[in-house]
């Protein structure tokens, strides 16, 4: 399962909302790259595959295909507005290593 924060969910809402997409879905994958060996990867879609797992929170439904799932189970999905940066931030209990951006990982 993925959780969301409540400033994860009010950006999502917001960047669906400014784009004019109806998209129903943020899909949430784990792909290879970036500087501890695997990134997060993040997109709207309104295409859910057979493969995907589907998670609701806070009114976000969020598609995940199964490899990814394996790396982001139990993850919390943030979105920090700091002094630090703006973006969105994974939270996961996982990852062994992260970056220094926290975009990457390594388990």
């Amino acid at each position: 399962m993925i959780t969301v924060t409540e400033t994860a969910s009010k950006k999502v809402k917001s960047l669906i909302e400014e784009s004019g997409n109806k998209t129903p879905y943020l899909r949430v994958a784990v792909k290879g790259g970036g500087c501890s060996g695997l990134s997060y990867d993040l997109s709207f879609d309104d295409d859910m595959k057979p493969s995907d797992m589907m998670f609701e929170d806070r009114e976000v439904k969020i598609l995940v295909d199964n490899k990814s799932l394996l790396y982001l189970f139990g993850t919390e999905l943030n979105f920090s507005d700091g002094l630090n940066g703006k973006g969105f931030e994974f939270r996961n209990p996982n990852a062994t290593r992260t970056c220094g951006c926290g975009e990457s990982f390594s388990l």
